[in-house]
């Protein structure tokens, strides 16, 4: 049996890039117990990394992203202890890319609902094709749409999110798109080239700056305004007190100072 979540490791120049393959395309790449854990396992080695730049999460065959959680699993739960357990590894997925310290960017292929519209969301980033589908059915499945859906508010407004959790409906990538859901869109055959456009801007990055940005990114999201810019001015310091930025910083004026010269 095939294994259900492929990782393969480009190592480049800056460092390394994680390529995760959620792999049940004979079931649109839907999240069962068996693909979650072995997930989370993946995610958690990767956290270690230090060489870690980014993660590409993105789902097997041409059809879907992931399809959702698996229906056929969920509709043989013995008792709610079980369905707890399930949704709880459906939150466990989300909170492994979110706590991962690099950037994590969805490529979003096709079909996308209910538990993988919150994974992807529980990425940083989001490109998806042209011809992706989204949507939030739980609803018509007799189950509200839970853990990481908490997440669309801050992505779509509570307008939206409302729309999509209490009815039901799908939605376009044009749509996804406009409403701040995604934030590129691409031709099917062009989304490997939207996500390498972004792996070369991280490249231009400082790594330690990355994943400190990231951290108060996170931190923002529930700290109050007043509590959020303290953490800032601390992270400012902390990252300050490694001594690269003032190389990184030197090294920009001496390029601009040169640039001078030749103009």
């Amino acid at each position: 049996m095939p294994d259900p979540v492929l990782l393969r490791l480009e190592a480049r120049p800056e460092g390394r890039v994680a390529f995760v393959t959620l792999n049940r395309p004979d079931r649109l790449n839907a999240m069962n117990s068996e693909l979650m854990e072995a997930f989370v396992e993946i995610l958690g080695r990767l956290s270690t990394d230090l060489e870690l730049r980014a993660l590409v999460l993105t789902g097997a065959g041409d059809k879907a992203f992931i399809g959702g959680a698996d229906i056929q699993e969920m509709a043989g739960f013995a008792d709610p202890v079980a369905a707890r357990k399930f949704i709880s590894q459906v939150h466990a997925c989300c909170e492994a890319v979110r706590a991962l310290p690099v950037p994590a960017i969805a490529r979003i292929n096709g079909y996308t609902f209910g538990a993988g519209l919150e994974l992807a969301a529980a990425c940083d980033v989001r490109v998806g094709a042209a011809t992706a589908v989204f949507g939030m059915p739980e609803v018509r499945l007799g189950i509200p749409s839970v853990v990481e859906a908490a997440l669309l508010p801050q992505l779509i407004g509570w307008g939206r999110t409302r729309e999509l959790l209490l009815f039901g409906e799908t939605f376009t990538a044009p749509d996804a798109l406009a409403w701040g859901y995604l934030e590129k869109m691409a031709a099917p055959d062009q989304l490997d080239a939207a996500v390498e456009v972004w792996l070369e801007s991280l490249s231009l990055c400082m790594p330690t700056a990355v994943r400190s940005q990231k951290r108060l990114i996170r931190a923002w999201e529930d700290l109050p305004l007043r509590a959020a810019i303290a953490a800032g001015i601390d992270a400012f310091e902390t990252s300050v007190a490694g001594g690269e930025p003032a190389a990184a910083m030197a090294d920009f004026l001496e390029a601009r100072r040169r640039a001078k010269a030749d103009s």
